[in-house]
């Protein structure tokens, strides 16, 4: 089971939320380090180091994925069949394998994707 975070997920760990830390925590110390990809870096990434080191510190634990050609048909093939037009979000779905858990603070929009793609998968709010 892989956790998936998304934009919100980001932004609650940048915000120092305490219980968005502690889902970080218990995957790393499972040794299965959270997963997003790197469109969603880009949403939330705004000052560099200096000004975003909580965030930059919670993404050093994260397995960052390309936003690259399979998964972006992927992300494209999703877009398609549940009728949404947020790339960003679909790439995340993509991503995501059944059994896994989606953070997010968009659930309408997130769970919408997972039914499209036909997986059992946790869609869970910041």
């Amino acid at each position: 089971m892989t956790l998936i975070c998304d934009a919100g997920a980001l932004v609650a760990l940048e915000r120092d939320d305490r219980a968005m830390w502690r889902r970080l925590k218990a995957e790393l110390l499972q040794g299965t380090p959270p997963v997003t990809h790197g469109g969603v870096v880009a949403q939330v990434w705004r000052g560099g180091y200096g000004r975003q080191a909580v965030l930059a510190r919670a993404l050093a634990g994260f397995d960052i994925a390309a936003l690259d050609g399979p998964l972006g048909r992927s992300a494209g093939r999703l877009l398609g069949r549940s009728g949404s037009s947020d790339a960003i979000d679909g790439a995340v779905v993509a991503l995501a394998a059944d059994g896994d858990r989606i953070v997010t603070s968009d659930l309408a929009d997130i769970q919408q994707l997972v039914d499209a793609a036909g997986r059992r998968v946790d869609v869970v709010a910041v």
